[in-house]
């Protein structure tokens, strides 16, 4: 009775902590929340002032047994789970299910896994706090009154299998938005005047600067080199003055995930999950926090680092404050737990991601960098415009010794250029004046670093919701996450050289937008229903309130049935009348009337995804339905090429006395051959498929087949294939693993069926 039961919610997290922990110390693991609300049911007693119906899952249920037994058996049980609301609420589920006495009953909390911090919890614990416990149960609560009563509103209106979320929607929204921006974008041009001067005829000292003013047309731009022709150029005054740059604040969950999208390539969901990783090992403290405060500790520790790697010129200790009015989950930004560690052991992810941190930590700590910038003004003889020219030359690096932030607009022009001493009087040399056309450019489409930038501005959830708010709307089909190709544009440039001015026609190279979020089909007719039907749920500001009332209730400031209540009231009766409204689907889009038939043409959601329609229901003819192509939209779709998706399936020819038939089906276009199938390559347009092409990719198919087959017991129905990974035994629709010893073609029906028993007892269910 003498042993202490410490529990928190992760293996990796107990296995860390029991290295700290002498032998009177147990660790156990209740891998995450041992209840919840039933996964498929709505779990609330409305009547009940909202009370949440808890249950224990059946894979949970050994679990918890075991953990009831090992807390009878100890003298105290430290519940240790995470310092957040989501970590106090796994810490007030256990003390429920697992009965718990209050005096043999203890929390502990900790920013960091390190032996220090972890004697320390011990040494000054808690009871639980019931106030963040609320908010959590209010966050719950809240999104399961949306999901369960609003998404079978879609389900009747749209198609099955539907859902709305209360973050997770107007997450879509911004989604949309921006690109129904960017749709109805409407470019305006400029032309942009430089100029390359020389400081003496052939002296190759050049003076790079830019005409002030930019001019509306080709006409007034030609003109204007006109001018330049006759004229003179003198320096007009130079301006020299110190400026300096500082360094950003340590990170926070939202910075962290933008940087690590920016500079390494992550997405959101996969940078936390490496940054859980790190936490767990002890390697760097809470990583769910929109804190940007260090403990004195850090502070300490940064500046002996600073000092003994780069010299005390390199010092300059800051304390940040958040903007964050509701920064309540933490109290401290995300860290190193050992700064004199500047690398660590792990994989190459973490390595990096580690790096990142300990980087902008440092940094953090850092002198300004300081720069000397020169601007000089160049006047012209005949006309009151002029030429501005600008230099930047690095005097100290201070912090940019060790990180440089990054943001999406980044281009190769950002390099700092640096000015040949010039003085007020000088005359310049003109070599090169150019005017060239440019064009206003439209908003830029969110990557997962600007959506979390964007949701953190509004108010839009809080650090632990803003990667599994991103997954989710993927998951769901609302968004898509590609790469978007913009062509090649023409563009007017203007050139005078000597005394002669060209006039050229150049084309703009293609440009690739990685990894940006665009708004499928079925994302857009879902956020229009809802923006239409609750547009209180799917207001920004409205979703922003929640947010900072759910920081009131973890504050103890408001009850939280209260606020699920202000908001049920108003909420069920919008759920009343979007139910009521005509049974009319939504998201259809009418595009004119087919030639042929005389029958109305429309595009709208399908089952499988967008489809075009020709024909009603209430017609004498069953009305025809074809699926649209990839790079296809509902929203922009034109009546002409909706009708040419009905042309498909199209025979195009014959092959060995076989139809060759181009078709549609629910996984993409194909070609059909007899009774053999050929997918056609997303790059390629079905409706151009000749009977040469979809010859050479059914003989690439049928190539493909024949090196897939090693061996075949067809009376059995077991077959030995070549497959992505290697070799493997297929039999009821079912694949098995071949042994890296055995050689496939050796294999026996005998020993086929041992290795498919095998791998069966394998797999069999056990419960955990």
């Amino acid at each position: 009775m003498n042993k202490n039961l410490v529990i928190v919610e992760s293996p990796a997290k107990a296995k860390t902590i029991e290295k700290f922990l002498g032998k009177d110390f147990s660790v156990k693991s209740s891998f995450g929340h041992i209840r919840d609300l039933k996964e498929k049911d709505f779990s609330i007693n409305i009547e009940d002032n909202y009370s949440p119906i808890y249950t224990i899952s059946s894979d949970k249920k050994k679990l918890v047994s075991e953990l009831k037994k090992s807390a009878k058996e100890a003298s105290m049980v430290w519940l240790a789970s995470d310092e957040d609301r989501e970590g106090e609420a796994i810490a007030w589920h256990l003390s429920e299910v697992l009965q718990l006495p209050k005096e043999k009953t203890k929390r502990i909390v900790f920013h960091e896994i390190t032996k220090d911090a972890i004697l320390n919890a011990i040494e000054n614990p808690r009871d639980i706090n019931l106030h963040l416990v609320d908010a959590q149960q209010a966050r719950r609560v809240l999104d399961r009154i949306v999901g369960f009563k609003a998404s079978p509103i879609l389900w009747k209106k749209i198609k099955p299998s539907l859902s709305a979320g209360r973050v997770q929607s107007v997450a879509v929204r911004l989604i949309v938005e921006r690109e129904r921006e960017i749709q109805n974008f409407q470019s305006e041009t400029s032309f942009k005047v430089s100029a390359i001067f020389e400081k003496t005829e052939g002296s190759n000292i050049k003076v790079k600067a830019d005409l002030q003013n930019r001019f509306k047309t080709k006409e007034e731009a030609y003109d204007f080199l006109q001018l330049c022709k006759n004229a003179e150029f003198t320096i007009d005054n130079v301006v020299t003055k110190p400026t300096k740059r500082s360094p950003a604040p340590p990170f926070t969950t939202s910075t962290l995930q933008q940087e690590a999208s920016r500079k390494l390539g992550y997405s959101v969901s996969q940078t936390m999950r490496i940054a859980q990783q790190l936490y767990e090992a002890g390697k760097i403290t809470y990583m769910r926090t929109d804190s940007v405060n260090l403990s004195n500790l850090a502070y300490n520790t940064a500046k002996k680092q600073i000092i003994e790697k780069l010299g005390e010129n390199y010092l300059q200790l800051r304390k940040y404050k958040s903007k964050s009015p509701g920064a309540q989950e933490a109290h401290e930004a995300i860290r190193p737990t050992f700064l004199e560690n500047s690398t660590i052991e792990g994989t190459p992810q973490e390595k990096r991601l580690y790096e990142l941190i300990w980087k902008r930590t440092i940094a953090s700590q850092m002198s300004d960098a300081q720069f000397e910038k020169t601007t000089a003004t160049i006047s012209l003889s005949n006309t009151d415009k002029y030429f501005v020219a600008t230099g930047e030359v690095l005097i100290f690096d201070g912090f940019l010794n060790v990180y440089i932030e990054s943001n999406d607009e980044e281009n190769d022009n950002s390099e700092t250029t640096n000015l040949p001493p010039l003085k007020s009087g000088d005359k310049l040399v003109r070599k090169l004046i150019t005017a060239q056309e440019r064009f206003s450019q439209k908003p830029p489409r969110y990557t997962e670093a600007s959506l979390v930038q964007k949701m953190e501005e509004l108010g839009i959830g809080r650090p632990s919701t803003y990667a599994p708010t991103i997954s989710t709307i993927q998951k769901r089909d609302y968004v898509e996450k590609k790469d978007i190709v913009n062509e090649e544009k023409s563009y007017t440039l203007l050139s005078l050289i000597e005394s002669n001015i060209s006039d050229e026609v150049k084309n703009t190279k293609n440009s690739i937008e990685k990894k940006k979020l665009i708004p499928t089909d079925i994302g857009c007719v879902v956020n229009d229903f809802l923006v239409l039907n609750f547009a209180k749920i799917m207001d920004y500001n409205f979703t922003a309130n929640v947010e900072k009332e759910f920081d009131e209730i973890a504050e103890g400031k408001m009850l939280w049935t209260n606020c699920i209540d202000t908001f049920y009231k108003d909420f069920i009766e919008d759920i009343e009348k979007a139910g009521q409204k005509s049974d009319k689907k939504v998201g259809e889009r009418e595009l004119g009337i087919d030639p042929k038939s005389g029958k109305l043409v429309f595009v709208k959601i399908g089952r499988y995804g967008a489809v075009a329609q020709i024909g009603v229901a209430s017609d004498s003819e069953k009305p025809m339905f074809a699926a649209l192509q990839t790079g296809q939209s509902i929203e922009n779709i034109t009546l002409e090429e909706a009708l040419d998706l009905f042309k498909l399936p199209m025979n195009i020819g014959t092959l060995e006395n076989e139809i060759v038939t181009v078709a549609v089906g629910r996984f993409g276009p194909y070609i059909k051959h007899g009774n053999k199938f050929v997918s056609i390559p997303k790059s390629e347009n079905p409706l151009e498929i000749t009977i040469e092409r979809a010859t050479e990719l059914i003989l690439e198919k049928r190539v493909a087949d024949q090196n897939k087959e090693i061996k075949t017991f067809e009376e059995e129905g077991i077959y030995i294939l070549n497959g992505r990974y290697g070799p493997y035994i297929s039999h009821k629709k079912k694949n098995f693993k071949i042994p890296k010893s055995v050689d496939p073609a050796s294999l026996t029906l005998e020993m086929c069926k041992e290795i498919i028993e095998k791998e069966v007892a394998k797999k069999s269910p056990k419960k955990k």
